[in-house]
């Protein structure tokens, strides 16, 4: 979806558009979550993922440092993002992360 570049209002932008839950890449750990719909952080950096492991749910850094295959990081993605739809908490929740953003491309009064 075609959402504005800045964290908050990208996650936001993507709630107004439908999304119920939201997977969002970080490269450094941006620590965000929603009000309304779950977000799941994963990264493709391994060593931002050890450095903030309470706050990103997926490592996807596995793939270059382990040498596992998009594959099987893709099945596993698939099946975390099925259980945060069937109740799991992500990480963003459990830390009480709920910001909000709007991005604005014009006045307001």
């Amino acid at each position: 979806m075609d959402t504005p570049g800045e964290d908050l209002c990208s996650v936001t932008g993507m709630v107004a558009g439908g999304s119920q839950i939201v997977v969002f890449s970080t490269g450094l750990g941006t620590p965000t979550g929603h009000p309304i719909a779950p977000v799941i952080k994963l990264t493709g950096n391994d060593a931002t993922y050890h450095k903030m492991i309470d706050n990103i749910d997926f490592n996807a850094g596995t793939i270059i440092t382990q040498g596992d295959t998009v594959a099987i990081k893709g099945q596993e993605l698939f099946d975390m993002v099925v259980s945060v739809c069937n109740g799991k908490l992500t990480k963003a929740e459990i830390l009480g992360h709920r910001e909000f953003g709007l991005y604005r491309i014009g006045y307001t009064f």
